[in-house]
């Protein structure tokens, strides 16, 4: 049932008296594209073999039934989610995720022709494609190092494998006309106390300098490195800290991946995004919700989601980040998954972009806080759902919550008899 024209115009109204314009707020959040990740709908098992994740300091908890086992799955279960999210967004894929009809295609050696059904498909959706190199779940990880690797020959192979992936998202950036970023992330560390932490953190900037001097059309494809306090087998030590990858991507001007279950578990990222805007050109954000560090928990609308919406509205940052979703949830629905975390992220941008943030910056630097604490707090309760409930129509979606009868349609057809 469509929302009678008076209960949205009584709701805009509402914004307007306190001076926010609620169709330049819809207009700005049509042009933000969230970038699901590929990993939430098979549990980050891939499409490289039939062993799914072995070595490499990654879990995927659950075993909710209906989970995709190959490409043509992946693609149907992620058209479901696009279908009930609003506006045109990216799809993020992991280098295991190739299409390599059974053949055996080692990490050194995939190709754009390996991912080009994926970029066929993306290219009829019109959306765009994200992708990350898979420093994980391989024999050549197995004592938790890569790029960082002692072993000459084992970090030429990571080498490689870095090279590969970015021409491969050069690629999908050139095909789509949609920039592709690509995501390093290496879990390279020790379990128990180092003596060295130099050295590795030396042979990873090398190996990183390596793969970067490959020439790859900057408007096509952008590179990020995203940092981890500690992992499953690196809880002592990691190699890509936030201080290394941080110094890393400012001193070779690549973008600085903030994974909000990444730092400790009383740090939120959102006060860092303004302290680093002043010194880096674009961000790459992974939305994640740490329940008890980082435990990959599907994104909610909470306090954490709207501090980092806040951050980059109140800023100005939508301009300079790509925001793409991080989490591997196999206890529930997995298109449920995608769904909930995408248009939480959707929702905290737009209770963002419905405050009246030039007014509040004035009697900020007037030193009104009373009036600013008052209008903070009035904002809690205004009719943003309703303004929500619109934007769906307006796109042709759901609203409110018609979209989970959809996804249950489609377990019971699909997921539940089609892939016993």
């Amino acid at each position: 049932m469509s929302m009678p024209e008076q209960i949205y115009n009584f709701a805009k109204q509402r914004y307007a008296d306190i001076g926010v314009d609620v169709e330049s707020a819809l207009r700005e959040l049509s042009m933000v594209k969230v970038s699901l990740q590929c990993w939430q709908g098979d549990d980050v098992s891939g499409f490289e073999n039939s062993s799914g994740l072995t070595d490499g300091g990654i879990l995927a908890t659950g075993n909710y039934p209906g989970k995709a086992r190959n490409a043509e799955q992946l693609r149907a279960d992620a058209d479901v989610a696009f279908s009930l999210i609003p506006g045109k967004h990216k799809f993020s894929l992991h280098a295991i995720y190739l299409e390599n009809n059974g053949a055996k295609v080692d990490r050194d050696q995939i190709e754009p022709r390996h991912f080009q059904g994926w970029i066929d498909w993306a290219k009829e959706r019109k959306i765009g494609l994200d992708f990350n190199p898979t420093y994980f779940s391989h024999p050549l990880a197995s004592d938790g190092f890569t790029l960082s690797a002692a072993d000459l020959g084992k970090r030429k192979f990571w080498i490689r494998h870095g090279i590969a992936s970015r021409k491969i998202a050069e690629s999908m950036g050139a095909q789509l006309g949609m920039k592709s970023v690509v995501n390093f992330w290496m879990p390279d560390g020790f379990k128990d106390i180092p003596v060295d932490r130099f050295s590795p953190r030396q042979r990873m900037a090398d190996s990183l300098d390596q793969i970067f001097a490959t020439k790859i059309d900057t408007n096509d494809e952008t590179d990020a490195l995203e940092s981890k306090l500690f992992g499953i087998g690196s809880e002592t030590y990691v190699v890509g800290s936030h201080e290394f990858c941080l110094g890393y991507a400012l001193s070779r001007n690549k973008l600085i991946c903030l994974d909000a279950g990444h730092f400790h578990p009383t740090e939120m990222i959102a006060d860092k995004l303004p302290g680093l805007a002043l010194f880096v050109k674009e961000f790459l954000l992974h939305v994640s919700r740490p329940v008890r560090w980082d435990s990959d928990h599907v994104v909610i609308w909470n306090d954490d989601l709207r501090g980092i919406a806040e951050e980059l509205v109140r800023n100005n940052l939508l301009g300079r980040v790509h925001i793409g979703l991080d989490f591997f949830d196999a206890t529930i629905n997995r298109i449920a998954a995608w769904v909930i975390g995408t248009r939480s992220m959707l929702k905290a941008l737009l209770a963002a972009l419905l405050e009246p943030i030039n007014d509040l910056r004035k009697w900020e630097l007037m030193g009104d806080y009373t009036k600013r604490l008052a209008i903070l707090e009035e904002l809690k309760s205004m009719p943003i759902g309703i303004i929500w409930d619109y934007y769906c129509e307006k796109n042709n979606v759901p609203a409110g919550t018609a979209w989970i009868e959809e996804v249950k349609k489609y377990e019971s057809k699909i997921l539940s008899e089609g892939r016993k």
